[in-house]
């Protein structure tokens, strides 16, 4: 028995020293006194990280095996540091890449998994943290000062930017909880027809807009056969998936009038890839993607011009901040439905994803396009 203790304490010793190397130079501090450093309150955690990689560390968080006072600040600083340069590829990760390759994860029926799996948990947790119109995107807070005029300016800036006039029929390509819907019909008179892959989400969506000139429907877009003056789009480009991307723009070229807008609102990475984060694919967004410019510029080519693109990634580290603010206030009263792990997970997912935006790893992109190219150009509004 003493043989084998004296073997495990230098053990531990010694996975504890690694994982302190791969801080090292980053400003996060193994169970240091600052509240951006981590804290392990269960040894097991380094042997987890050092052969889980991301995935183990946000799966040790839920568990409990470690705390941060300041999670986004955390992620962020680790992010800076540039620490997934040091963690060698996991034989999930590499999985992943090869499933990406060789398989279509958002076609058919597929599509409407991620409806399940993330905006089917419950209306109840989302009216809670979004604000008052439920809209589960980026505000925009150019001159907001609280979440709610942040997502109404949103709404409006898409609007405008597709020159909305009342009676004109728009689609909405993942209509969410019909936010944007409801707000065109109110404030300019649109006729929308919404398309979404959530249950959840039409049931509650249909409720909101009803007695408006709203149509909310559970539906794949790739099924949309119809003309519309203007297309819009908002956070919805991340579930299509690179395979699809080409026949998303096809779509929306075929459903847009000669002389329309099409708006795509979405989440842009710095650099092309096939695969996410395995913690976020694997508990938060199953089967998703964040597309480059490169991606969308080459699967928009000779289908659309390009009228205006519009970089506030900055304003959803505001918005993710505001929604994390909102779930920890109103916990108490979502506590009987969701337990603490489930808690932890959010939690980390909230401010995990805002530390992205806060140091550029991330951006949210508005771009604007036409079929043809607006005689005499688009005069960009911001």
């Amino acid at each position: 028995m003493c043989a084998r203790v004296s073997h495990i304490i230098p053990m531990s010793a010694s996975l504890k020293h690694a994982v302190s190397d791969l801080l090292n130079g980053t400003g996060v501090d193994l169970n240091g006194s600052a509240p951006h450093d981590l804290r392990v309150r269960d040894e097991r955690f380094y042997a987890r990280v050092l052969s889980g990689g991301s995935l183990a560390l946000g799966e040790s968080y839920m568990d409990g095996w470690w705390d941060c006072e300041a999670i986004d600040e955390m992620v962020a600083l680790l992010l800076k540091g540039n620490i997934r340069s040091k963690i060698k590829p996991t034989f999930g990760m590499a999985k992943n890449a090869l499933l990406a390759q060789v398989m279509n994860r958002q076609f058919g029926a597929r599509a409407f998994h991620i409806g399940k799996a993330h905006y089917d948990i419950g209306n109840d947790l989302y009216t809670r943290m979004l604000d008052k119109r439920l809209t589960y995107t980026c505000g925009y807070w150019k001159t907001a000062m609280n979440l709610d005029d942040a997502q109404e300016a949103k709404l409006d800036l898409v609007c405008r930017k597709i020159g909305l006039q009342r009676g004109q029929r728009v689609l909405d390509i993942g209509c969410g909880w019909g936010s944007f819907a409801k707000f065109a019909a109110e404030k300019y008179g649109a006729h929308v027809v919404g398309v979404t892959v959530s249950k959840e989400q039409m049931a509650l969506a249909q409720t909101l807009c009803k007695g408006l000139t709203v149509d909310i429907r559970l539906q794949d877009y790739r099924s949309v056969n119809e003309t519309f003056d203007h297309i819009i789009s908002l956070g919805m480009f991340e579930h299509v998936g690179h395979k699809n991307y080409r026949t998303y723009f096809e779509v929306a070229r075929r459903c847009l009038k000669d002389d329309g807008l099409f708006l795509l609102h979405t989440i842009g990475g710095n650099r092309s890839s096939i695969t996410t984060d395995p913690w976020i694919e694997k508990f938060i967004f199953p089967d998703s993607l964040i597309p480059s410019a490169a991606q969308i510029t080459k699967a928009a080519e000779g289908l659309f011009v390009m009228e205006d693109w519009h970089n506030f990634g900055t304003d959803y580290d505001k918005t993710l901040m505001a929604w994390y603010a909102n779930v920890e206030q109103h916990w108490v009263e979502l506590a009987g439905k969701y337990d603490e792990r489930f808690h932890r997970m959010w939690r980390y997912y909230l401010l995990a994803c805002a530390a992205t935006f806060r140091v550029r790893q991330n951006q949210l992109w508005q771009i604007v396009y036409s079929k043809n190219g607006i005689p005499g150009g688009y005069s960009s509004i911001r």
